[in-house]
C-alpha cells in the first residue's frame, strides 16, 4: 500500500441520506480525508452539512436514515458495523463537538465525570488516568485552574469555556477524526479567537483530521485546508480553501464570499431620528447572590430604532436582556416602556406590556420544547395574546411562516426535524407572533448562514420600515451590528465602556476594549488567525480593569 493511501482516512462514495418521507437529505455525496487534514463543510441551513458530518458517526438524525453509498474509515466499511462496532466507534475513532455545549452537556454530572466518561466506559483507561489526562487537555485549552475546574457543573462555566470542556471530551480517547459541528457559533468574538487556536493545536498536535461544519466563511478560513461547498444535499463545488475564498467557480459559491466579504464593508446604518423613547435602562443593576452581573447600565432605545448590545461572553449582556423582560428581577434602577415604569418581575406586568416587549433566545434548542410540533409553538401565543379561532390562528400561524421564509407543512414537523437555522426562524416567528412594539434579539443570526442571516435581518429590517417596531440587538457578531443598528452599547465585565452612533464606534473605537473587540473579528483569509494570535498582548486575558 502506497504512503498516500495510508494516509487516507476518511472516504464516503455516492452517499444518500433520505427523510421518512422521502426528502432527499444528501444525494451522492463524494469526500476524501487525509490524516491530519481539516474539511471545511459550507452552505446555507438545510443544506446537509451537520447531516454529512454526522456520517461517520455512522448516525442519521431521527426520522433520517443513510440509503445508500459506502463510508470507509481507514478502509473499514462503516455501514456494515453492528450496532456494537457502532458504540465502539463513536467517541473513540470519532468525536463530536456540538454546536450548542449548554445543550449538549448533561447538567447533574460534573465536568470531569462526562469528560471522562468516553476512555473509561470504552476500556482505554482507568478513572485515575481519565482524571489525569482531563486535566492536561483543560491545561492545553488554557481553562481556568484546570486541576479543579472539572468539578464544576456546565451551568458553572461560561459559554466558551463550555465549548473548550467539550473539546477536551471529545479529544479524551484520542480520535481518528473530530465533527466539529459549528463548535464557535455561539462565542464572542475575542473567546472565539482562543477556541480556534486551541482546536487548530490540538488538531495538529494529534495529527487528527477533521471535518469542519460553519456557515461562516471567516471562521473556516483560519482552520480549514481545503473546503467543500454544500447545496439542497449536493456539492456545489470543493477545492483548497484560497482556492474558494479567491476564486469561487460556482454562482452560489461566489454568492457566499460576497456576502461575507459585504458583511464588514461600509460604516455603520445612519443613525435613527430619535423620537419617542421606547424603552429606558435607567440605572440598572443584576445580581445573582452576591454576584453584580450588571452594574448601573442606562441607555434609550427610540421607536423604529435598533440599539446593539456587543461584548464578550459574560460581560452581562443577555443577563440585561432577561432583566427587561422580567424572567431576572433587576436589583438595582428601574426599566420604563414609554412613559410607564416596567415591574420588575413579569408576574407582576400587564398582559399588554407583555406582549408589547418580546424575546427571540439565543439557543433554539433550548427554547423550542421538542414535543410540540411548530404549529402549535407559533399558534399559542396567537390564541393566547389575540383570543383568535382555531381557524384565525392558523392562518395567522401560515402568516408567521412565510414571513420567515419556511415552507406551510413545517406546520406538522418537530422541532427535532429542522436544521439549527431553521429552528432559530420558528423563535423568530413565534416572538412576532405577539405584534410587539420592542423585540429583544439575542442572538438571532448566530446559527445561520450568512445568506439566510442577510435575508433575515432584511426582514426585520423590513417590519421596522413598516411597522416601526423596535429592536434591542444582542450580539457578538460585529458584522451584523454594523449592518443594521443604529446604535452601539459596548459592555465589559457588566458595566457599560462605551455608547455611541455605529459608525462612531466603528470608526473611531472610544476605548482600549472597543478596539479590542473590533480586532478580533475574523477576516476572510487564511493568514489572519496566526496575525491576531501575534497580537497576543491586545486581546488575550480581556481588560485587566473596567473604567470607572
Amino acid at each position: 500500500m502506497s504512503a498516500a493511501a495510508q494516509d487516507m482516512l476518511l472516504q464516503i462514495r455516492g452517499l444518500r441520506i433520505e427523510a421518512s418521507n422521502g426528502a432527499v437529505l444528501t444525494n451522492g455525496i463524494d469526500l476524501d480525508l487525509r490524516r491530519g487534514e481539516v474539511l471545511g463543510l459550507i452552505g446555507e441551513s438545510g443544506a446537509g452539512k451537520s447531516t454529512l458530518g454526522l456520517a461517520p458517526l455512522v448516525y442519521a438524525r431521527a426520522g433520517c436514515s443513510i440509503t445508500g453509498g459506502e463510508i470507509l474509515l481507514a478502509g473499514q466499511d462503516l455501514r456494515k458495523l453492528d450496532a456494537n462496532g457502532r458504540r465502539s466507534l463513536r467517541g473513540v475513532r470519532v468525536a463530536y463537538v456540538a454546536q450548542s455545549a449548554a445543550a449538549a452537556f448533561n447538567p447533574s454530572m460534573t465536568l470531569m465525570a462526562q469528560v471522562c466518561e468516553g476512555p473509561i466506559r470504552h476500556g482505554l483507561m482507568g478513572r485515575r488516568e481519565a482524571e489525569a489526562k482531563a486535566v492536561e487537555l483543560f491545561r492545553a485549552l488554557d481553562l481556568p485552574t484546570p486541576e479543579t475546574f472539572g468539578q464544576r457543573y456546565p451551568h458553572e462555566a461560561s459559554g466558551g469555556q463550555l465549548q473548550r470542556a467539550m473539546a477536551a471530551m471529545a479529544m479524551s480517547c484520542q480520535p481518528d477524526l473530530l465533527v466539529l459541528d459549528e463548535p464557535t457559533t455561539a462565542l464572542d468574538v475575542t473567546t472565539q479567537i482562543e477556541v480556534l487556536a486551541k482546536l487548530r493545536e490540538l488538531i495538529r498536535e494529534h495529527n487528527t483530521a477533521a471535518l469542519y461544519v460553519t456557515h461562516d466563511l471567516s471562521v473556516v478560513a483560519q482552520i480549514a485546508d481545503r473546503i467543500m461547498v454544500l447545496r439542497h444535499g449536493k456539492m456545489v463545488e470543493t477545492g483548497t480553501t484560497n482556492e474558494i475564498l479567491l476564486s469561487p467557480r460556482e454562482a452560489y459559491t461566489t454568492a457566499l464570499v460576497a456576502e461575507r466579504q459585504a458583511a464588514m464593508s461600509g460604516h455603520g446604518v445612519a443613525e435613527a431620528a430619535r423620537g419617542e423613547t421606547v424603552l429606558t435602562v435607567d440605572d440598572v443593576t443584576v445580581k445573582y447572590g452576591p454576584v453584580v452581573a450588571v452594574k448601573g447600565i442606562s441607555f434609550t432605545v427610540s421607536r423604529g430604532e435598533t440599539v446593539a448590545v456587543v461584548g464578550e461572553s459574560g460581560s452581562g449582556k443577555s443577563t440585561l436582556a432577561y432583566a427587561a423582560i422580567g424572567q431576572i428581577e433587576a436589583a438595582g434602577g428601574a426599566f420604563r416602556f414609554g412613559p410607564a415604569a416596567l415591574p420588575p418581575s413579569f408576574k407582576n406586568r400587564s398582559l399588554e406590556q407583555r406582549q408589547r416587549i418580546q424575546l427571540i433566545y439565543q439557543l433554539p434548542d433550548i427554547a423550542l420544547n421538542p414535543r410540540q410540533k411548530i404549529g402549535d409553538i407559533l399558534g399559542r401565543p396567537v390564541a393566547f395574546f389575540e383570543k383568535t379561532s382555531a381557524a384565525a390562528t392558523k392562518a395567522r400561524v401560515a402568516e408567521l411562516l412565510t414571513l420567515v421564509g419556511l415552507p406551510l407543512d413545517y406546520i406538522g414537523r418537530f422541532p427535532g426535524q429542522l436544521s439549527g437555522g431553521q429552528k432559530q426562524r420558528i423563535c423568530i416567528a413565534r416572538a412576532l407572533a405577539a405584534r410587539p412594539e420592542l423585540v429583544i434579539c439575542d442572538e438571532v443570526t448566530s446559527a445561520l448562514d450568512p445568506l439566510v442571516a442577510e435575508d433575515i435581518l432584511k426582514l426585520l429590517k423590513k417590519l421596522q420600515d413598516e411597522l416601526g417596531v423596535s429592536y434591542l440587538f444582542i450580539t457578538h457578531d460585529l458584522g451584523t451590528v454594523k449592518r443594521i443598528a443604529h446604535r452601539v452599547v459596548v459592555m465589559l465585565k457588566g458595566q457599560m465602556v462605551a455608547e455611541g452612533p455605529t459608525a462612531d464606534i466603528f470608526d473611531t473605537p472610544p476605548d482600549d476594549y472597543t478596539r479590542k473587540l473590533l480586532l478580533s473579528v475574523p477576516e476572510m483569509r487564511t493568514d489572519w488567525l496566526d496575525e491576531a494570535l501575534a497580537r497576543r498582548d491586545i486581546w488575550r486575558g480581556g481588560i485587566a480593569a473596567v473604567p470607572a
